[in-house]
Parts: C-alpha cells; structure tokens; sequence
C-alpha cells in the first residue's frame, strides 16, 4: 500500500491558474490598449502635451531665434542691413549657447519654477476675485469706520468748515 496517488485537484488548480493569468494578462493588455486610446484622442483633440519647462525654454530660445534672425531692419538701410543680421545672429548664437548648459544641467529648476509661477498665478486669481466678489455684492468692509454720521462711534466729528 505504499502507492501514491496524484492529488485529485492537481490538474484542476494548475488550469484554473492559468486561467487567472491569463485573465490577468487579459486586462493588462485591455487597460494598456485603452490607455493609449485616450491618449490618441486627447492628443487629436488637444495636440501633442506640453514637455518639461526645460524643453519649453529650449522651445523658446529657438523660436525666438528664428525671428530675429528672420526680421528685416529697414531702418538700418541697405548697406547697414547684412551687418546688423549678422551682428543679431552672433548675439542670439551667445545666448542660445549660454542657455543650453543650464538646461542641460538643471532641468528640474525650470520644472521648480514653473511650479511656482503657476502658484503665484493662483494666489493672484484668488485674491482678484475675492475683492471682485466684495466689489459687487457690495459688502461693507468690516474694518470701514462707517459713514461719518453722527452714530459714528465714541469718536469726536470734527467740522472743517
């Protein structure tokens, strides 16, 4: 009686495991497709997403490059004109050449300041509407002394007349 005999739910618990990874795998797979689904409508709907500050400054400094050097000065003349475009590319290539190191080496700084300037920007928005909102409700402010009539308060009204 020394025989072994397989456990009558081996074979069960092995199909039912691949069954949950396979489901597993299932909605994975679903979850990623319908990611990048939405992903692909809001980039339709709303264009490609913003990047990092930093490769927003890039942005920037190379379309700010490309107008200057694409301006026409018709103030300078037609002799003066080919010097001052060289003279405005030489300036825009120094700038673009000191900006690019501190992009490369501190792009999370740019990400920092954007942050804040967008907390600044709230701060600012809260405090216009709270006094737009006082502005036409028209409350009185608290610390208002009154009217200046005679139920001013314990003050003496002083007539200059």
């Amino acid at each position: 009686m020394s025989e072994e005999l397989p456990p009558s739910d081996a074979p069960e618990d092995a199909a039912a495991d691949e069954v949950r990874a396979t489901d597993a795998d299932a909605w994975a797979t679903a979850c990623a497709e319908d990611l990048a689904e939405e992903k692909a409508r809001r980039r339709a709907q709303y264009g490609p997403p913003p990047g990092s500050a930093a490769e927003e400054l890039r942005k920037l400094v190379d379309a700010v490059t490309d107008k200057l050097s694409s301006i026409q000065s018709p103030l300078l003349g037609a002799v003066a004109g080919p010097a001052a475009q060289q003279v405005v590319k030489q300036v825009v290539q120094q700038a673009k050449a000191a900006v690019e190191p501190v992009i490369e080496r501190n792009p999370d700084v740019f990400d920092h300041l954007a942050a804040a300037g967008n907390e600044l920007l709230a701060a600012y928005r809260s405090a216009v509407q709270a006094q737009e909102r006082r502005w036409t409700t028209e409350e009185k402010d608290p610390r208002d002394l009154g009217d200046g009539g005679d139920d001013a308060g314990p003050g003496e009204r002083i007539d200059l007349d």
